[in-house]
């Protein structure tokens, strides 16, 4: 059972920095490459959605931390 924790954690973590490295600031990321309306002067809702779906990875890993522990403490 321990195996099958320890494995999701490192797919977890390896998706929470490909998820993280995306959201370079304005110029590079989903900024540089056309997503966000300089119109709009806001986010574009790929940048919401991209938000979103990294505070879940984090949440989840953070949650599979807290199993391992108990795992293994």
């Amino acid at each position: 059972m321990t195996s099958v924790f320890a494995v999701l954690q490192v797919l977890l973590g390896a998706g929470l920095v490909t998820l993280v490295l995306m959201h370079s600031g304005r110029d590079a990321g989903f900024g540089g490459i056309g997503f966000t309306p300089t119109s709009q002067g806001g986010t574009h809702i790929v940048e919401r959605n991209l938000t979103r779906l990294t505070v879940a990875v984090a949440v989840l890993f953070t949650v599979n931390t807290v199993v391992l522990y108990r795992l293994l403490a």
